[in-house]
């Protein structure tokens, strides 16, 4: 598949609350599919909610198995793939803070943050793996929050061959605007340096945990250029369409593309 039609969601999270979560993720994925969308990202922890303490509270109501083969049922009923957030429980060890990925053949596997905030290093574990996961010739990584502040990360995904990054976010500082700003300062820096898509989406709205989420979606181009926004303090869906030949173009240019150019025998410091 040459081209993707995407949507990047806002939502709203309580924790614990997974049902009303799940709900509302199934409410956005039906919407998606019949904009004619191939693929959903959601907000960073967007099914169990954003914690920073006994995150693993969380699960009294639903086991972890009975979200995935939800999410796994949700995607294979509508035909495309999901990226949704959830705390990982992981057997005698602190829980992750994970995005699960699931398409139409089912559940194609996790990205567990591996750059924690110093509040969420108290609670939970890093990641210990960066990777990429691939849908038909598309190739996409996928960034949580924080971890967008690392610009190796986004060059490591490239080496991959990743030529779309998702970057979820549970980020509850300033209003919309504010954080509309801050976000670019530095994406479009990710995309253009690494000529590749970037699309970043927030929670929105108060929880129950004391945090309040400003609504910010942004799509950017190889160019880092906004392609799509929405700014606001309601849940939203963005779609956006992306195209392989613009990536293609830039990849084929020696002045735009600079992966090929990187001397790592020169980064070791």
């Amino acid at each position: 598949m040459r081209n993707l039609k995407i949507a990047a969601v806002c939502m709203n999270s309580e924790a614990g609350e997974i049902e009303r979560n799940l709900d509302r993720t199934e409410a956005f994925v039906s919407r998606a599919s019949d904009s004619g969308a191939h693929l959903i990202c959601f907000p960073e922890l967007s099914i169990t909610g954003y914690v920073l303490s006994d995150p693993t509270r969380v699960y009294s109501d639903m086991l972890p198995d009975q979200i995935l083969a939800r999410v796994a049922e949700m995607a294979q009923e509508k035909g495309l793939i999901i990226i949704a957030g959830l705390i990982e429980v992981a057997d005698g060890e602190r829980p992750y803070i994970s995005q699960v990925v699931a398409g139409p053949e089912g559940l194609l596997g996790f990205y567990r943050k591996t750059h924690l905030s110093p509040k969420e290093k108290e609670i939970y574990q890093a990641g210990e793996e960066i990777d990429v996961f691939r849908y038909g010739e598309m190739v996409f990584g996928i960034q949580l929050c924080y971890e967008a502040h690392f610009p190796e990360i986004s060059t490591v995904m490239a080496l991959k061959g990743a030529e779309i990054i998702f970057m979820p976010h549970a980020s509850p500082r300033g209003n919309p605007g504010e954080k509309l700003q801050s976000w670019l300062r530095h994406l479009p820096g990710r995309a253009f340096d690494n000529a590749l898509y970037v699309v970043a989406c927030n929670q929105v709205g108060k929880t129950g945990e004391g945090f309040t989420f400003p609504g910010v979606v942004v799509a950017l181009s190889p160019e880092g250029t906004v392609m799509a926004k929405y700014v606001g303090t309601r849940e939203e869906m963005v779609l956006v369409d992306f195209q392989r030949d613009e990536i293609e173009k830039i990849r084929k240019h020696r002045m735009a593309y600079f992966i090929p150019n990187r001397r790592p025998e020169l980064y070791s410091e």
